[in-house]
């Protein structure tokens, strides 16, 4: 009996570690089941053929799981979606095309897809599989040539990215897009008459991650050293 309490008392623990409550879990799982179902059914009548799994990629399972769990990355940014998919599908049909060893058209397509998302600034990692299933994909994305990026990669990662819209913005009142500026309450700690900063512990960091709505991947640990940091260069420069 011990065992099993020991169990639950560590996977509650682990939970709370991503500092994010059970309504969020519940409705980001939910988000992500509409925005899939939806997906495939806008791909199933706009497609002109071609067998609903091939249609839909496996890689926006990925996607989803950044523009639902941690929208406020900037992996999951409308431009490093959309155009990380796409510039990676090209890589992958280019690779799959001129590279005969399959092998080396695998790695090649996985490599210049990340030399090209950095190039562009459009980072966002499930592009990477996309660039695979390219070369991966069979004799029917093969026989798709040049269709397979623009057909079948920009519908499913535009679509995403407007189902995300959506649901984010409108349904779970999250900010998405994020344009990286501060939260709206950041304005009160820039007016002349706020008061100096308190000295802050782990526990006002916890409560920090717990008011922003979704996951942010980093710990509380990272948060109080990027603080201490940032304090210490503040204070360097008086």
């Amino acid at each position: 009996m011990s065992t099993r309490k020991n169990f639950y008392t560590t996977f509650l623990a682990k939970f709370q570690s991503f500092h994010v409550s059970i309504r969020d879990v519940i409705f980001t799982s939910l988000a992500s089941f509409c925005a899939i179902y939806t997906l495939a059914t806008i791909v199933h009548y706009s497609s002109t053929g071609g067998q609903l799994s091939l249609l839909v990629l496996g890689s926006m399972g990925a996607s989803t799981f950044l523009l639902f769990v941690v929208p406020h990355s900037p992996m999951s940014q409308p431009w490093p979606v959309i155009a990380g998919h796409f510039v990676s599908s090209v890589i992958g049909v280019f690779c799959a095309h001129y590279l005969h060893n399959p092998a080396i058209a695998l790695a090649a397509s996985v490599s210049l897809s990340i030399l090209a998302m950095h190039a562009l600034q459009c980072l966002h990692p499930p592009s990477a599989a996309t660039a695979m299933i390219a070369v991966l994909g069979g004799s029917e994305i093969q026989a798709m040539g040049w269709q397979f990026c623009y057909e079948v990669v920009v519908i499913n990662a535009g679509a995403l990215v407007l189902l995300s819209i959506i649901i984010n913005d409108l349904i779970l009142k999250r900010r998405y897009p994020v344009n990286h500026s501060h939260h709206p309450h950041h304005e009160q700690f820039t007016k002349d008459s706020h008061t100096s900063y308190a000295k802050l512990s782990e526990d006002n960091f916890k409560y920090a991650l717990e008011r922003i709505d979704g996951v942010v991947d980093i710990s509380v640990e990272e948060l109080v050293d990027l603080y201490e940091f940032a304090v210490e260069d503040a204070q360097g420069k008086k």
